[in-house]
C-alpha cells in the first residue's frame, strides 16, 4: 500500500504541476496586455492641458491596477481544486464553472460509481484561458464557495477536495479530503486518485463491511459538528491522536471566513506549538488572497521582533513556563531601572537655576522614584510623569514658589523654569541615565545575572530554580539580550513588552498644504499611490496584535506563559481550541488551565469531542495505549478503525545507539516509499540529525516535542525510556511519539529500556 500511495502522490503532483505552468503561461500574457495598456495610455495624453492629464490618469491607473494586481498574486498563485459531480443544471456563470449547488439525480450510479463531470482550481484570482474556460477560478467567487463549505456530512456537488501546496511555480504537494468517500469515481475513465488522509478514509469508506461504513459516518458526523459549530464564544475541540482535529479546525476557520468574512475582517490567528506544525497547517489552510487576514504563527515566533531557535532544558522550560515568571518579570521591569544596565544611575542631580545650583541628594531621588513608580502604568510610559515629578523636586528646592504669592505669576515663573531646565543637556543626559527607556530584550538579558535574579526572583523562586535560570540565559544572551532565544524566552519578552511598553513613536510629517491645495498629489503616478497603500497594508499585518478568531493547535501543551501570549491577541476574539490532555506535555496541566480560563474569560463554551482514531492501524495504537494506561490511568482512547496485519517491530541497539538508529532508519526507508520520523529525546536532537545524515530527504530527526501533531508513514522511536524520563509529563510525550505512524512503528531500545529476551522494552510490555 505504500509504495503505490506514494507513487500515485508523484503523478498527482506532476499533473498539478502541468496545470500550474498552463496557468502561468497565461499570466505572463495577462501581464503582457497589462503593460501595453499601461504605455498605451500614457502615450495617448501629451498635451498638457488638466483634462487630458485627469484622463491619462484615470486610465493608467485602470491598467495599473490590473498590472499590480497580476504582479502581487503571482507567487503562490494556486492554493486549491474541487472535482465535482454533473450538477442540475448545465447554466454556467460568468467565471466559466457551472453554478449548479446540487448534484443531477443521475450523477451516482445505482452500483455507487460516479464520474467528475467538472474540475475547478481555486486561487488568488481568476484565469481565464484563450477559449475562456476557467484555468482559475478566483476564491471569492460564488464557484468557490464549496472549496469552503462542503464538510463530509453535506458535500453537495463535491467529490474530492484538494489542497495544493506550492512555492513560487513549483508544486510541493497534494492533500485531499474525500467527502464522498463511499463513492468509486471517475475522471477522464480512470478511478479518481487520492493522496494523504483522504486515501485512508477511501480505503474505510469502500469497505465492504456495514460496520465499517457505519465508523466513515460517525467520523463524518463529528467533523462535520465542528466545522458548522456557531461561531460565538468559545468553541473547543478534543480528540485523541490520529481523530483528525487539527485538520477539522482549520477546515472550520476557512468556513466561517467564507460565510461571514466582514465579520472577520480583523484577521484569524492560528497557533500551533513548532515551526514544523506550521508548515503542515499552511498546507491544509491555504493562503485567502488578501494581506494580513490569517496569519499562522509558531509559539516561538508569536511576538513581534522574536523568533525562537532552540529550546530550554526541561528543568528550566518548567520554571520560565510557570505563571510565577509574572511577578519575577514585574520586579525585574523595575528593578532594571535601579540596578544601571546600560551606565551607573547616577546618584545626584546638579543643575544651575536662576543664577544658583539647585541639587537632589540620592535620598530625594529615591523618594521621587518611588512615588513615580507608585503609578501603574508601564516603566517606559512613566517617563513623562518621572521628568515632571523631578521638575517639580527642583523647583521645590529653588524656593522660588514662595517668591511668587501671586498664583498667575508662580504658574508663569514655574512654566519659564520647566522650559529652561527641561532643554539643558545637563538634565537630559540625567534623565536618560537615570529613567532609561528599556527594551525586553535588555531586561532579558540582565536576568542572565544571578544576583540581580535573585533579588528579582525572592520569595518566588527557589534558590536553585533562580540560579539554573540566570544560567540558562547567561549561557545564550549578551547583558544586552542579544543572542538566540528559545520558545520559552519569547513569551517572557511578551510579557515583558506589556510591562515596559512602547513609547510613543514621532509623527511623521504631514503632507505639503501646497501639494494638497494645487492637486499635484493626485497626479502621481498610480504605482506611487499603490505602492503606499500595499506598505500600510503590509504594516498593518506585521503590527496586529489583536485578531477577530483565534485557533490554538495542541492547546494541552501551552504554559502558563504562553497563555497569557497568546490571550493577549484574542481579548475581543472568537476562539477554536484544539487539544487531547493525553498527549500534554507540560508538567502541571491545571497551573495551565487556570492561565487558560484567563485567557478566554467568561465566554461561553462550546465543547466537542472526536473518538474515531483513523490514523493509526489498530496494531500500532494497542501498543501507544499501554503507554496511555500509565500516563493517564482510566484515560480512553480513540478507537482504531483499520487494521495492517503489521504489528511493531522491537529492536535492540547492541552497540552504539546513533548506528542502530541509521540501521533501523534505513530498513524503514526501504518499507515504505514515504516519510520516515525518528523520534528521540529532546537532549539528543541534534546528535540525532547526524546519525541520519546521507539517507535522504524522506528521513527526519526530531526531538519528542517537535513530532506534536505531525504524522509519518513510518515512524522509528528510540530510546523510549529517555524520552519518558526527560520531564515529569514524559510518558505522555512519549504516547505522541508512538503514535505518528500511518504504517509502521519501530521501537529500538537501549540499555535504560530494559528490554526483555524479544527486545520489547520494560515500558511497553504487557
Amino acid at each position: 500500500m505504500g509504495a503505490q500511495h506514494d507513487s500515485v502522490r508523484e503523478r498527482e503532483i506532476r499533473a498539478e504541476q502541468k496545470h500550474l505552468d498552463q496557468v502561468y503561461e497565461r499570466l505572463e500574457e495577462k501581464i503582457h496586455e497589462a503593460e501595453f495598456l499601461m504605455d498605451d495610455a500614457s502615450k495617448r495624453a501629451q498635451v498638457g492641458t488638466p483634462g487630458a492629464l485627469a484622463e491619462r490618469d484615470a486610465q493608467v491607473f485602470r491598467a495599473g491596477l490590473h498590472l499590480n494586481r497580476l504582479n502581487s498574486e503571482f507567487e503562490d498563485f494556486l492554493f486549491g481544486r474541487i472535482d465535482l459531480l454533473e450538477g442540475k443544471d448545465g447554466v454556467r456563470g460568468p467565471d466559466g464553472a457551472y453554478t449548479s449547488v446540487d448534484p443531477a439525480e443521475g450523477a451516482v450510479h445505482g452500483d455507487g460509481t460516479a464520474d467528475i463531470a467538472e474540475t475547478l482550481h481555486i486561487g488568488r484570482l481568476g484565469v481565464l484561458d484563450a477559449d475562456y474556460s476557467p484555468l482559475v477560478i478566483d476564491w471569492r467567487a460564488p464557484a468557490a464557495g464549496p472549496f469552503y463549505r462542503a464538510t463530509p456530512v453535506a458535500p453537495g456537488r463535491v467529490v474530492r477536495r484538494r489542497v495544493v501546496r506550492s512555492k513560487g511555480r513549483q508544486v510541493l504537494g497534494v492533500e485531499d479530503d474525500l467527502l464522498r468517500p463511499e463513492l468509486k469515481a471517475s475522471l477522464d475513465g480512470a478511478e479518481l486518485p487520492v493522496v494523504g488522509d483522504g486515501a485512508l478514509m477511501a480505503a474505510l469508506g469502500r469497505a465492504r463491511s456495514h460496520s465499517m461504513r457505519d465508523i466513515v459516518a460517525s467520523i463524518q458526523a463529528e467533523q462535520d459538528m465542528v466545522i458548522r459549530a456557531p461561531a460565538a464564544s468559545v468553541t473547543e475541540v478534543e480528540g485523541g491522536p490520529g481523530t483528525g482535529k487539527t485538520a477539522v479546525a482549520l477546515h472550520r476557520a476557512a468556513y466561517l471566513l467564507y460565510q461571514d468574512r466582514r465579520r472577520y475582517s480583523g484577521g484569524i490567528l492560528i497557533v500551533s506549538p513548532t515551526p514544523l506544525l506550521v508548515s503542515y497547517t499552511e498546507g491544509v489552510l491555504p493562503s485567502l488572497g488578501e494581506e494580513g487576514q490569517v496569519a499562522i504563527r509558531a509559539l516561538g515566533s508569536l511576538a513581534e521582533g522574536a523568533e525562537a531557535t532552540t529550546y530550554d532544558e526541561q528543568r528550566v522550560a518548567r520554571v520560565k513556563g510557570s505563571a510565577r515568571m509574572q511577578k519575577v518579570l514585574r520586579k525585574a521591569a523595575r528593578g532594571a531601572l535601579e540596578t544601571g544596565l546600560r551606565a551607573p544611575v547616577p546618584e545626584r542631580l546638579r543643575l544651575v537655576a536662576f543664577g544658583a545650583r539647585v541639587e537632589l541628594e540620592a535620598a530625594e531621588l529615591r523618594a521621587v522614584r518611588q512615588q513615580v513608580l507608585g503609578g501603574t502604568a508601564p516603566v517606559n510610559l512613566m517617563r513623562p510623569r518621572a521628568r515632571k515629578l523631578l521638575l517639580d523636586a527642583l523647583w521645590e528646592k529653588t524656593g522660588a514658589r514662595r517668591h511668587y504669592p501671586d498664583a498667575e505669576l508662580a504658574a508663569e515663573a514655574r512654566q519659564g523654569f520647566d522650559g529652561e531646565i527641561s532643554t539643558e543637556d545637563d538634565f537630559l543626559a540625567f534623565l536618560d541615565d537615570w529613567w532609561p527607556e528599556l527594551s525586553p530584550r535588555e531586561v532579558l538579558g540582565a536576568m542572565g545575572d544571578e544576583q540581580r535574579l535573585a533579588r528579582w526572583s525572592r520569595r518566588v523562586l527557589r534558590p536553585g530554580e533562580a540560579r539554573d535560570l540566570a544560567r540558562s540565559l547567561r549561557a545564550r544572551l549578551t547583558p544586552e539580550g542579544q543572542g538566540p532565544l528559545s520558545v520559552h524566552d519569547v513569551a517572557l519578552l511578551d510579557e515583558l513588552r506589556l510591562l515596559l511598553g512602547t513609547p510613543a513613536r514621532p509623527k511623521k510629517r504631514e503632507a505639503d498644504v501646497l501639494d494638497q491645495l494645487t492637486g499635484l498629489d493626485e497626479l502621481t503616478t498610480y504605482a506611487d499611490r499603490e505602492g503606499r497603500r500595499r506598505d500600510r497594508a503590509d504594516r498593518l499585518a506585521e503590527e496586529r496584535t489583536e485578531y477577530a478568531h483565534v485557533i490554538v493547535d495542541e492547546a494541552q501543551d501551552l504554559t502558563p506563559m504562553q497563555w497569557r501570549m497568546v490571550g493577549r491577541r484574542g481579548r475581543h476574539a472568537t476562539w477554536t481550541i484544539v487539544g487531547d490532555p493525553a498527549q500534554s506535555s507540560w508538567s502541571d496541566p491545571d497551573e495551565a488551565g487556570e492561565a487558560r480560563d484567563e485567557a478566554l474569560g467568561k465566554r461561553p463554551r462550546r465543547r466537542f469531542e472526536l473518538t474515531v482514531n483513523y490514523r493509526n492501524p489498530a496494531e500500532l495504537a494497542t501498543l501507544a495505549d499501554r503507554v496511555l494506561a500509565l500516563a493517564m490511568p482510566g484515560a480512553e482512547p480513540p478507537r482504531a478503525v483499520r487494521s495492517t496485519g503489521i504489528e511493531p517491530r522491537f529492536a535492540v541497539a547492541e552497540g552504539e545507539l546513533g548506528e542502530a538508529v541509521r540501521q533501523e532508519a534505513a530498513r524503514l526507508l526501504e518499507e515504505v516509499e514515504g516519510t520516515v520520523g525518528v523520534v528521540v529525546a529532546m537532549s539528543r536532537r541534534q546528535e540525532a540529525a547526524g546519525w541520519l545524515a546521507g539517507l535522504g530527504d524522506r528521513v527526519v530527526a526530531l526531538g519528542s516535542l517537535e513530532a506534536k501533531g505531525l504524522e509519518y508513514d513510518a515512524t522509528l522511536v528510540a530510546s523510549p525510556a529517555e524520552i519518558a524520563d526527560e520531564s515529569p509529563a514524559g510518558l505522555r510525550v512519549l504516547y505522541v511519539a508512538l503514535t505518528r505512524a500511518t504504517q509502521r512503528l519501530t521501537v529500538l531500545s537501549a540499555g535504560p529500556d530494559i528490554p526483555d529476551a524479544t527486545g520489547v522494552p520494560d515500558l511497553l510490555r504487557d
